[in-house]
């Protein structure tokens, strides 16, 4: 191989890299950011809102058992 042939590949190999690092960063940058509260339509939200309501359910069956 020449110098040029080794020169291409090596670049070759280094974009191939760069992609697969850029895209892994935005992968894990997108799904930490829905582990933030925004106002109510992360995860996080969605989830907080199911477990208040699961509290409310669980109290009004402990009401109830008591009766």
């Amino acid at each position: 191989m020449s110098a040029s042939d080794w020169a291409g590949l090596i670049v070759s190999v280094v974009t191939i890299l760069a992609s697969f690092g850029a895209g892994t960063r935005w992968l894990v940058k997108h799904y930490l950011s829905e582990l933030k509260n925004n106002g109510g339509s992360s995860v996080k939200d969605q989830v907080e809102r199911l477990e208040t309501r699961v509290d409310q359910i669980y109290l009004l069956l402990c009401e109830q058992g008591k009766k």
